[in-house]
């Protein structure tokens, strides 16, 4: 066995323990994160029936959430993948978005500026806007949810969904990246 072979294995390994635990505590995110991962690297072993098995199940957990990032940024391999996927079952539109968004984000090389179209593989719906510029004061989470009427969980919802569309993970990042693509501005337009 080479020492790819054995890396690949050890990644092996690792992933399944990690998605045993994500699954025993309902992480969702982490469980697809984590099945996207599998599927890549079963892939790198060869086994094409193995990695498109994770995958469809990672995209069947992610279609709900409209996950776009979490595949649009693994690159060539994934989108392998996902051509795959989309030649077996060629009514599945998820699919084919995930695809476009791929080719849309892949065309820059890296350390050079996209252009903010680019970067924003989904637009953010006028509710995620809202949220957004609320995200930028000093509001905590449940006042920005009682602000908009909504629960503590919808919120939570709407974040998350902001945070894929914009490639980030923090509060903070978000509301950096959305006055780089000038979305705050257009909030407090409306």
């Amino acid at each position: 066995m080479t020492c790819a072979e054995a890396a690949v294995d050890d990644a092996s390994r690792l992933l399944q323990r990690l998605l045993q635990a994500a699954e025993a505590g309902e992480r969702t995110g982490s469980v697809i994160e984590i099945l996207v991962q599998q599927a890549l690297t079963i892939h790198a072993r060869g086994d094409f029936p193995g990695a498109l098995a994770a995958l469809e199940r990672a995209l069947t957990l992610a279609e709900p959430e409209g996950y776009v990032r979490m595949f649009a940024g693994e690159g060539p391999p994934m989108a392998s993948l996902l051509r795959r996927v989309a030649k077996q079952r060629p009514g599945w539109n998820y699919v084919r978005r995930l695809l476009n968004a791929d080719s849309r984000a892949g065309g820059t090389p890296p350390g050079q500026a996209t252009p903010a179209a680019q970067r924003l593989v989904e637009p953010l719906s006028e509710r995620e806007l809202g949220v957004l510029r609320l995200l930028g004061s000093d509001l905590g989470g449940p006042d920005i949810a009682r602000e908009l009427s909504v629960s503590l969980n919808t919120l939570r919802t709407h974040t998350r969904n902001i945070y894929a569309k914009l490639g980030v993970n923090s509060r903070r990042a978000a509301v950096r990246q959305a006055a780089e693509l000038n979305l705050l501005s257009r909030t407090r337009d409306r």
